[in-house]
């Protein structure tokens, strides 16, 4: 897959679908590459043109030594659009990917047409369970984070009836190194996007998962409450959304795309 140089940066894109198509950008969940969004693309690449990249230290994209912070992976993400030669964008991220969405929401309004963000919220955790996951990792790996992690991600139901997607899962984040995992974990502690809801203009999607443990429900009613004219859309899944329910995940968010209810 191409790989773009930002400040000195490796970071692994891939730009594919209909390049004379609206142009759509995914960003993924801590510890997730691209591939997060494989359930999504049969049905996106005949419409879109679409994007979806490597955060910082996870996948094939470097971390390089800035400390992460939110604004600093949603500027990530604006250099790779201005790299491509990309505008305006539709914008779909997930958990800490929908934490850069809101950022962008509110501080690159300019670029974005519609802005979807699945499984997330304002502030995600505590200081305390963050710190704690850090501190695991840093010793022992990722894979510590194992089976919790996954129990977290799907349901019992699905878990059993899925194994082959819940491996690709787990083999995603086996393979993110333990510098990569917790420097994004260190962005989503320190991230509140609540005094800036309110600056969101783009016309908005939440998803929240019926039973994600994680960003609950409640969780994303209050982001849809706090964005004007957000709309609220909730799916039985737990945190990964788009892989559980994928099909109901993918037409929420082409009837969001197309206008449908706009």
């Amino acid at each position: 897959m191409p790989i773009a140089l930002l400040a000195g940066r490796r970071v692994r894109y891939e730009l594919g679908g209909t390049p004379s198509g609206p142009s759509l950008m995914f960003a993924n969940s801590l510890g997730t590459d691209l591939s997060l969004w494989d359930p999504q693309m049969p049905a996106l690449e005949g419409r879109y043109r679409v994007l979806r990249f490597d955060a910082r230290g996870h996948g094939q994209s470097e971390l390089g030594d800035l400390p992460c912070t939110i604004e600093v992976l949603g500027r990530d993400a604006l250099s790779l659009l201005d790299a491509l030669g990309l505008g305006r964008v539709h914008f779909c991220g997930l958990s800490i990917g929908g934490q850069m969405g809101q950022w962008l929401g509110a501080h690159a309004p300019e670029r974005l047409d519609r802005l979807v963000i699945s499984n997330t919220a304002a502030h995600i955790g505590t200081a305390e369970t963050w710190n704690a996951r850090i501190a695991a990792v840093r010793e022992h790996g990722t894979g510590v984070l194992m089976p919790g992690l996954l129990e977290r991600w799907f349901t019992a139901a699905f878990r059993e009836r899925a194994p082959a997607a819940v491996a690709r899962a787990e083999a995603m984040v086996r393979a993110t190194t333990a510098a990569g995992y917790t420097a994004l974990c260190e962005a989503v502690r320190d991230s509140d996007a609540t005094p800036y809801l309110g600056r969101i203009t783009a016309p908005t999607l939440v998803i929240a998962g019926a039973a994600d443990p994680v960003t609950t429900p409640a969780d994303g009613r209050a982001l849809a409450a706090a964005i004007a004219g957000a709309r609220y859309v909730e799916l039985p899944a737990a945190h990964l959304a788009n892989v559980e329910a994928a099909d109901a995940f993918t037409a929420a968010l082409l009837a969001f795309l197309d206008g449908e209810g706009a």
